[in-house]
């Protein structure tokens, strides 16, 4: 084949169509474009290795979309109980407003469980089994009253700017323990609220964003990742020309100085090819147990679709992916009916989630996996619309478990209403800088030089919380 054969429109228009990707390598050809090569001076990470001993391999991430209530699930506030009906006088938590609303106690019971005592609502029955793996950090604070907003400073650390995410950054510094698959995936993520910015690589080389399986609101066992396989030909003819096509490549990066643009399509190209064998098995629940699936809740309502979400993090997990992100739909923000919202959503979730810690637990990864739960915010102690709760990012609760995190510890509080730290606060750099510490990553190392500086997820901030550490 030579290059004159392509030179009509017709001809090329051809090629195209015939090809194995078609104008999807078009499309990746302007992504390797886009591919920056990393900063001079050493002071990004150069090569997949951490800076230190790391506790965690991985990080599978529960996102909870739209802000759970802490004070109604790991934050247990009696004086919020008694006084049920009062008016919060803001002074009383350090506002300088007079009167910050009408207080909501919480009708849910709260009980300690587990050899450390940690105190978990009556919603979460399966996950209470637990509790001596988990680390409940109940002083999480930030800023961003929207969703919009505080998802961006979850997921990346920033709101003004488009930044890129956790799951990028760690994909950028670690790699991927797989040749085969991407060290980055999104199950289910939200479409909604900064969309793919949640899980894009911003400036980091395009290899790094988040390989989204599906959306927020398909449900999982419909969900595909697009563009994944061609069927209209086998396999046998696509590598064929795969392999005309890094036959040119090649050929050009050897006629021209190191280009990291054209490496990186190289490695692109072969990724999703291997890809294509790869991810449908991994995504095939067939090959496991009843047993296992019924652990997760697969099969039975309402646990059905997050079982399948977790399990397939299990699954990533076990081939070799960094980071992973699993997403419940846009169902905790509860403006009204908290009380029900509250009992329908944790009943979706409360055994996959179980499942997940005890299945980690029984394959030897929980060691190794660092679980997070949480969301953008929380919500307030005071009532809103009559039986509902507003955003608050004022105080709230995450937890952690396994890969690093320090078993049966609660830390922090909330004062007596649940609505802002008074002992060891949390923001959300801080988190983030604790989780790459667990990776081996010093956050103040890890940068990216872009725009005549050096950029990094926490931008000037963070504290790593060596106190919920191993």
């Amino acid at each position: 084949m030579t290059c004159h054969q392509f030179t009509s429109a017709t001809t090329r228009r051809s090629m195209l169509q015939t090809s194995a990707a078609g104008f999807g390598q078009v499309a990746l050809a302007a992504l390797a474009g886009q591919q920056a090569t990393a900063a001079d001076g050493g002071t990004a990470a150069s090569a997949p290795l951490p800076h230190y001993p790391a506790r965690a391999k991985r990080v599978i991430f529960l996102f909870m979309w739209g802000g759970p209530s802490h004070v109604d699930l790991f934050d247990p506030k009696p004086r919020l109980n008694s006084e049920d009906g009062k008016p919060l006088a803001g002074k009383s938590v350090g506002s300088a407003r007079e009167n910050l609303g009408t207080l909501l106690g919480s009708p849910f019971q709260f009980d300690q469980h587990g050899d450390s005592g940690i105190w978990i609502s009556e919603l979460f029955p399966k996950l209470a089994r637990h509790a001596d793996k988990m680390c409940v950090i109940r002083s999480m604070h930030t800023e961003g009253n929207a969703h919009g907003e505080a998802l961006l400073r979850l997921h990346t650390g920033q709101a003004s700017l488009v930044r890129p995410s956790v799951g990028a950054w760690v994909s950028y510094g670690l790699g991927c323990e797989s040749d085969s698959l991407p060290a980055f995936l999104t199950i289910s993520p939200p479409r909604g609220h900064g969309g793919v910015q949640n899980y894009g690589s911003a400036f980091l080389p395009a290899r790094h964003q988040g390989t989204a399986i599906g959306s927020a609101e398909i449900p999982i066992s419909k969900a595909v990742v697009s563009n994944l396989g061609n069927n209209r030909i086998g396999s046998g003819l696509q590598r064929k020309q795969l392999d005309l096509i890094q036959s040119l490549n090649r050929q050009h990066l050897q006629q021209t100085t190191i280009d990291k643009n054209i490496e990186g399509l190289i490695a692109n190209y072969e990724l999703a090819f291997r890809m294509q064998s790869t991810m449908p098995q991994i995504m095939n629940l067939a090959d496991e147990s009843k047993a296992t699936l019924d652990l997760y809740g697969i099969d039975s309502e309402p646990t059905d679709n997050f079982g399948r979400q977790c399990l397939l993090a299990r699954k990533f997990a076990e081939s070799g992916v960094r980071y992973i992100q699993v997403s419940t739909d846009y169902t905790w923000d509860h403006h009204n009916a908290v009380v029900k919202g509250s009992v329908g959503e944790s009943a979706k979730v409360d055994r996959p989630i179980a499942g997940l810690l005890q299945d980690l637990d029984q394959r030897g990864l929980l060691e190794d996996t660092l679980v997070v739960w949480g969301s953008e915010f929380g919500r307030t102690p005071m009532v809103e619309n009559g039986d509902g709760r507003n955003h608050h990012p004022q105080g709230f609760t995450m937890w952690m478990a396994g890969g690093g995190a320090k078993p049966g510890l609660t830390y922090g509080s909330t004062d007596e209403f649940g609505y802002a730290p008074v002992e060891n606060p949390v923001h959300m750099h801080d988190l983030h800088a604790t989780i790459l510490h667990a990776l081996g990553l010093d956050h103040e190392r890890l940068t990216y030089r872009h725009a005549g500086r050096d950029f990094r997820l926490t931008d000037v901030y963070g504290n790593v919380v060596h106190d919920v550490l191993t």
